[in-house]
């Protein structure tokens, strides 16, 4: 009888050498890889890619212990009331909200965004605000009063002698992997509300801040409510090899990633292919479509209030009908204009080939200063693009940026959208309520709506923290919807009452 294969570890990497992926393919190590590479460290291949990804032992370490931690927490967790759980949120939001204990975390978080500022990086979504700091602290406070939801009852079915019924149930540790967003960190605690622990990977450019609430807020209060340390971990490491290692673990019941389309895509590949259930919310950007006889007013309003910053839910593409684009594009053109004045800077427009002659204000012509995250940028106001261009999401810092795409039809807008959109938002701008249905019925999106897109948001929805959004970008969720909260990661399980024990099948 065979003794299996020899299975020895992986000590050391040579330039050229063949790693096979994907089940016949191969993918070559590079010299920088295989200088790197030390006995200990850790190669993962992103089968969809054969991307390879080099996890340092002093990394895997790190992550190994935080999962092992929450793991241990979850277990504890079980054992702790319901009381106590409100009793951490509650004691969270008030270290937030104590002007002593945040100037702390004030102070970590002006450091962060310093030193992203002088790596040309984007703030935007980095600056602890009062406003973020306000949504951080209703938001624990929601947790804190929303009732508990680990043992709800979903079903009962009485059978002759014997009784079934479906309870929620937590579902385990949730791995968590996010950008630069402080506010993210308050918003995903939600997951233990629902008795499930977290182990969070923050983008580098926010792990200062990430460190001080930790230490000021999040660790007092876990203490004082006597719940299990290891219940919510940070895995205080910059390196983008943390979420690549957490992502593998599979102790992870759920991984959860939020950022850049392509990181967020290699993250869900790395959970994915270890299998690990993943919930993405990465790319972005919002489409707007105009109906016949659209308020020019209206349209100038809703395409205003979309661009007052740059987040998921953003408008990213406005389509056209070409009968109606006389004063629709003046609309248009006065919402993008407000949006820019409120933000002391200029808008920048691109136009798909074929629309130019619906701009007549000379705006090809005309050169303004555009405020990207690495600096002022001299451009023209409005530029040429191919159709191709309608997929690219403008990730814009300070001057709201935005593309125009003019058609024959709404069905045309909903075609374009089907095919070059994330499958995101989608918003229709018509008082004619068949035109309304026929475009629910055709856009292919989670999130359709008849205004402004920037709605597009649990807390502001729902009135429910959000772990985030989901596209449709690579296929729809199950069971579910697009918004993922706190409330929502949970499994099910069966428990059966047999009142006859002589019952038998």
């Amino acid at each position: 009888m065979s003794a299996g294969p020899e299975i020895a570890p992986l000590s050391r990497l040579t330039v050229g050498q063949e790693i096979p992926f994907a089940g016949d393919r191969v993918v070559r190590v590079d010299a920088d890889l295989a200088d790197r590479f030390v006995p200990g460290d850790r190669l993962v291949v992103v089968q969809a890619t054969g991307a390879l990804l080099h996890i340092p032992a002093a990394v895997h370490d790190l992550v190994d212990a935080a999962v092992g931690d929450a793991v241990a927490g979850f277990a504890g967790l079980a054992s702790c009331s319901d009381e106590s759980i409100s009793t951490f949120f509650d004691a969270f939001a008030t270290s937030l909200a104590d002007d002593e204990t945040f100037s702390r975390v004030a102070a970590a978080n002006a450091a962060d965004v310093e030193r992203a500022a002088d790596r040309g990086r984007s703030t935007t979504r980095l600056v602890l605000d009062d406003a973020m700091r306000r949504g951080m602290i209703d938001g624990l406070r929601g947790w804190r009063d929303s009732p508990s939801r680990r043992d709800g009852q979903l079903q009962r079915v009485e059978h002759d002698r014997w009784t079934i019924v479906s309870n929620r149930a937590p579902l385990g540790v949730v791995g968590f992997v996010f950008e630069g967003r402080p506010n993210v960190f308050a918003d995903a605690c939600g997951v233990v509300r629902t008795g499930n622990a977290v182990v969070f990977r923050i983008g580098s450019d926010a792990l200062g801040t990430a460190r001080a609430i930790v230490d000021h807020a999040l660790t007092p209060s876990l203490e004082s409510a006597g719940l299990p340390s290891g219940v919510v971990r940070l895995v205080d490491s910059p390196t983008h090899a943390a979420g690549h290692d957490l992502f593998s673990d599979p102790r992870l019941a759920l991984a959860v990633a939020r950022g850049s389309g392509r990181a967020v895509a290699e993250l869900g590949a790395v959970a994915s292919q270890s299998g690990t259930p993943v919930s993405l919310h990465g790319t972005g950007g919002a489409w707007m479509v105009a109906g016949a006889g659209a308020d020019r007013q209206v349209i100038a309003s809703v395409v205003e209030h979309s661009l007052d910053r740059k987040v998921c839910n953003t408008l990213n593409v406005f389509a056209v009908v070409r009968s109606d684009s006389d004063h629709v594009v003046s609309g248009f053109l006065a919402g993008l204009d407000a949006a820019a004045r409120a933000r002391g800077t200029v808008g920048r427009l691109h136009v798909v080939a074929g629309g130019e002659s619906a701009i007549t204000d000379g705006r090809f012509d005309v050169s303004v200063t555009v405020r990207r995250a690495d600096g002022p940028h001299v451009e023209r106001a409005a530029s040429v693009i191919a159709p191709e261009m309608l997929a690219t999401e403008w990730e814009w810092e300070e001057s709201p940026e935005v593309t125009l795409v003019v058609v024959e039809s709404i069905d045309e807008a909903v075609e374009l959208c089907n095919r070059y959109s994330p499958h995101f938002v989608a918003s229709l701008i018509s008082d004619d309520p068949a035109e309304h249905d026929r475009f629910y019925a055709q856009v292919d999106a989670p999130f359709v709506g008849n205004g402004f897109t920037r709605w597009v948001d649990g807390q502001y929805a729902l009135e429910a923290p959000e772990l985030g959004l989901s596209n449709w970008q690579t296929g729809r969720t199950l069971g579910r919807g697009a918004i993922l909260s706190g409330d929502s990661v949970h499994t099910v399980r069966y428990r059966a009452t047999v009142t006859d024990h002589s019952l038998r099948r």
